[in-house]
Order: structure tokens, then sequence, then C-alpha cells
């Protein structure tokens, strides 16, 4: 095991893992047929490809809130716990700055057009404000927080946000995923900040069991996760609770595996943090080589955030030119983010093996940046090299 206070090789693999994961469902946005015409879990239009394709991609977001609030029990080990709070509060804010415009001008490729979408980094950054007034409590209050903003979320599944009239945009920046109008922008709230929150604070409480020795933090996280695991099959299958939508006969399988993820229900979370949680465990103490391309996009998140969403981006205007003569098509954001249907040819859109094919390459391009990043993080010690 890395020493205490150092990065554990564990939650980099993690987090490389579904960072490759991440960029192919980007692609899918950008570049799939379908994604201009019908949701990837709709199961009266989908394929078993298109839905699997989706559904593997689940994992990316529960595992950056969860080792996020993990690396904010790694930091406040180092620094202290002043030094963590002035930490998340800065971090959160950077965050939500590049959503609203590094992230919007790669969506759009443009800072006017289209709506103003509140993704992950949003959620991420928000989550990290409200971590900064969690870590000020007890630990055990703080896990207990965390926990009840799992557990009990969707008991307000059924709370609208139109019932708050003028104020339902603070209901969809809480809860509910939807839209609303500031200044005559449309902001596109598509990560609600509950349960997220909860997720990175159940994320900085666990930090301690990555700590342990290696034999008993492999098997307490193994265990941890198996349960979880376990613990979303009986929920599921009971049907009553965990999930605003239950499943049904209709193509029973995939019915049981699509789970609510705007905002992450409680069987989301347990289908995705268990598997994650054990897979962390079953890593144990192995120590990747720098060039491991694991460890080398799960220590440079956003940097590799980043990278990939304009090399997505460009591709299509490649493709865009290739096949239809223009820079046009492309140099737009697709239709699954928000440009009209209207403004794109009919048959817009590429199969799904060109989105594998693309994915590939995404992430082949970006790994000699993000290996040269790696090192200079490894080399320097900067203090603005926290925020990258």
């Amino acid at each position: 095991m890395e020493g205490k206070g150092s990065r554990v090789g564990a939650v980099d693999l993690l987090r490389g893992l579904v960072m490759i994961l991440m960029a192919l469902d980007h692609t899918r946005d950008f570049l799939h047929v379908g994604a201009a015409h019908f949701q990837p879990e709709d199961l009266t239009q989908t394929t078993t490809a298109i839905f699997l394709t989706r559904w593997i991609t689940h994992f990316c977001a529960p595992v950056f809130m969860f080792t996020a609030g993990l690396g904010a029990y790694f930091y406040g080990e180092r620094r202290g716990g002043r030094d963590l709070t002035k930490f998340l509060v800065t971090r959160g804010l950077w965050l939500m700055l590049l959503e609203v415009t590094v992230l919007r001008f790669a969506f759009f490729f443009s800072l006017t057009e289209g709506p103003l979408l509140l993704t992950v980094l949003w959620a991420l950054g928000l989550s990290m404000l409200v971590l900064a007034v969690l870590v000020q409590l007890p630990a055990r209050a703080t896990a207990a927080v965390g926990l009840g903003i799992i557990l009990f979320h969707n008991m307000f599944d059924g709370i609208e946000a139109a019932r708050f009239g003028a104020g339902a945009w603070v209901w969809n920046i809480l809860h509910q995923q939807g839209a609303f109008s500031a200044g005559g922008l449309t902001i596109v709230v598509a990560y609600p900040l509950i349960p997220w929150a909860g997720v990175m604070a159940a994320g900085y409480c666990l930090g301690p069991v990555f700590l342990m020795d290696d034999g008993r933090r492999r098997r307490t996280l193994v265990r941890l996760g198996i349960g979880m695991t376990v613990a979303f099959l009986v929920l599921r299958a009971v049907n009553r609770y965990g999930d605003p939508v239950p499943w049904g006969e209709h193509r029973m399988l995939l019915s049981f595996l699509r789970c609510t993820k705007y905002p992450p229900s409680l069987d989301f979370l347990l289908m995705t943090l268990g598997p994650a949680i054990a897979l962390a465990g079953w890593f144990g103490d192995y120590v990747a080589r720098r060039s491991n391309p694991l460890r080398v996009f799960g220590r440079v998140p956003l940097f590799y955030f980043v990278v990939h969403l304009f090399a997505i981006h460009l591709a299509a205007v490649v493709l865009s030119f290739l096949r239809y003569g223009t820079l046009h098509y492309g140099l737009q954001a697709p239709p699954a983010m928000g440009t009209p249907l209207r403004m794109f040819p009919p048959d817009y859109g590429y199969d799904l093996w060109v989105v594998y094919v693309v994915w590939v390459l995404v992430v082949v391009a970006a790994y000699p940046l993000c290996l040269w990043f790696a090192g200079v993080k490894e080399r320097r010690r900067d203090w603005w090299l926290g925020y990258l």
C-alpha cells in the first residue's frame, strides 16, 4: 500500500477506467444517428447494443463523485481541515466556472449559442461546496447526512418543480432535472445536486478504509461492494422503492437494468457504486506503471475531460466535411445537446460501429497529452496544478 496521505493507486485505476468509458458516451451523443431521435434507454425504440453502450457508461458519474470525495479526504489528511475547506470552496467554484465557459464552448463552439447546460462539472463543483460545510461536522454526522441523502431522496420524487411557481428553478437545481429561463437564456439543469452531494460525502467518509493495510482494505471494499450489488438486486426485484420508474415485463432484463440517472435513484447508485467499490478492492495494492493508460487518465481527470470533449467535437467536424462537404453540421452542438433537429440533414448521424471507432481514436489521441501532463504534475508542486 502507498503511504498515508499519498495517492492510492486503486483510486487512479478505477477513475481512469471510467474516464475511458465516459468518452464512449459523449462520442455517442455527438455522432450516433439514434441520439438525435430517441433516448438509448427507450425500450420501445432502442436496440440491445445501443442500450448497453449507454448502460456501461452509467458507472462514470457516480465514480467521479465518489472518488472526488475520496480525494478530498486524502487532501485533508495531507494538509489539514482548514486547507481542505478552502480547497473545496475554491475548486468547487472553479469547476462551476469551467462548466459555463470551457465546457459550453466545447459543446457549441460558442459562448452565446444554444442553451446553458449544467452538467457533471456543475454538479461536482456544487457538491464540493456542500462538502465544505459537511466536513465541519463530526465524521459520523457527515456520514449520516451523506447516507441519508442517498437512501431517502427518492421519497421526494413526487414533488414537481412546477408547484413552487416562480421558485421552480430552485427545485430544478436541487432535485428535478429541468429547464428554466434567466435573462433570456435557457438554462438546462442536467445534473441536480441531490443526491450527488451525498455520494461525494460518502466517498469522503470511506477515505479511512483506503488507507488500511492492503489485506484489510481489500476485504472491506470487496465485501461492501458485493453487499451493495446484492442490495440493488433485491431492492430492484421488490420493485417498490428505490427508483421512480418500476421495471416491467417488456424486455425484462433491460427494463430491470434501466434505472433512473437524472437524478440518480437509490437503485442506480447501488447498481453502479457497488461493482465499482468491489473493483477498487480487487485492485488491491497493485501499483501500475506510470505509462499505464488507466493510471495516466486517472491522475489527470479534469485535463482529460476537457481534451476528450474537444477531440470528439473536432471528430464530428471532420466527419461532417467528409460526408456532407461542409463543416457546418459538425460545428454545431449535436441534437442530443440542444441544437434543433431541423438544423441537420434528415439522415444526420452515423452507425454504432463508427461511434466505437471514433471513441477508440479519441482515447488513443488523448493518451500522449495526458501522459505529458501527468508527468508535469508528478515533477512540480505548483498550487494551480491542483485545479487541473
